[in-house]
């Protein structure tokens, strides 16, 4: 999915970001697998995160793929596997590990373990080392979330720091700050049902295919568990400005990096924060890696453009959306 660029070629400025839980569908590695070489990144990929990927990625059913420890390499993977496919299909080589600076990328960033995709693409992480940490992350915050029932919803419309507000004095904590009129409320199921028969006045809900409530206090003993991985894994500085979870803070410094990644499992996403910085720095064009949609979407009303020219939206969903990325990164050349 790809909307036609509007911006002159020598004012483009592009952030490629990455999808996070709740993006998975099933077979959704099936097309990438078909790009060349993409079965060596997937049995590497595979053998790293302790996941069967292709297995998972391309027969597993909906339910099957929702399980938190499947559903975060899956995401990790699909990224990964999208932006080599671009890399090799642009002639821009097949490092993974600093691609998006190969791209022309002017900034890197992911939503919740699509950080940790965007730390790849930035050059923080190898993406053998995020496999790895991912797949620890992903086992961690599924045994975090067994221990309580809990979920998240999407809250739709409405005022974000009045329903934040409302959210807070309920016991649920805001996790997901999106923009754009959107907030996903996590906390336990008692509390997502007395939200659902009492919403705040003029919003809309929607449940998310999630099982735990993610970026709260309930993830605090995955936190731990992360962190001593993440200590046995070199990082190196980003070659592409990596714009964080936490605050939106532009970030190049590696261990500063990881730092954050661990600390997000429990601190809520201020993706809203990361549109904000992005519509400061000028950007002109967003690049979604697989399976790309949802921060399209966030973005169509988050960003409102540069010196009245639309920002441009590319979404990765299928090897067919390459040409439109191949095109983009030429003009940052």
């Amino acid at each position: 999915m790809s909307e036609t660029a509007t911006t002159p070629a020598a004012d483009l400025t592009l952030v490629l970001v990455a999808p996070g839980q709740g993006a998975q569908s099933p077979g959704m590695l099936a097309s990438w697998l078909e790009t060349p070489g993409a079965g060596a990144v997937l049995t590497a990929l595979s053998e790293a995160s302790g996941v069967d990927l292709v297995r998972h990625g391309t027969e597993s059913d909906a339910d099957t793929i929702r399980d938190t420890a499947i559903a975060q390499p899956l995401l990790l993977a699909a990224a990964l596997l999208s932006l080599h496919a671009t890399l090799v299909a642009s002639g821009r080589g097949a490092g993974l590990q600093g691609g998006a600076a190969a791209l022309g990328a002017s900034l890197v960033a992911g939503h919740s373990v699509g950080e940790f995709a965007a730390a790849v693409a930035a050059g923080v992480l190898s993406p053998e080392d995020a496999a790895t940490l991912v797949g620890i992350r992903g086992r961690a915050m599924a045994a975090a979330a067994a221990v309580t029932p809990t979920g998240m919803t999407a809250v739709l419309g409405g005022d974000i720091d009045t329903v934040s507000a409302e959210l807070i004095s309920r016991g649920i904590t805001p996790a997901n700050v999106n923009g754009a009129g959107q907030v996903v409320a996590a906390g336990t199921l008692e509390q997502l049902a007395e939200l659902a028969a009492n919403p705040p006045v003029g919003v809309r809900l929607r449940p998310l295919e999630v099982a735990g409530a993610f970026h709260t206090s309930h993830m605090a003993p995955a936190v731990a568990e992360l962190e001593a991985a993440a200590a046995k894994v070199s990082a190196s500085d980003a070659l592409v400005p990596f714009v964080s979870n936490a605050d939106g803070a532009v970030v190049t410094n590696g261990a500063d990096i990881v730092r954050r990644l661990v600390a997000q499992v429990s601190s809520p996403v201020r993706w809203d924060a990361c549109s904000d910085t992005f519509a400061a720095h000028g950007v002109t064009a967003l690049v979604e890696l697989a399976p790309g949609g949802t921060l399209t979407g966030l973005a169509k009303r988050a960003l409102p453009g540069v010196a009245g020219h639309p920002v441009t939206l590319v979404a990765l969903k299928t090897p067919a959306d390459i040409d439109a990325v191949s095109q983009l990164a030429g003009a940052t050349a």
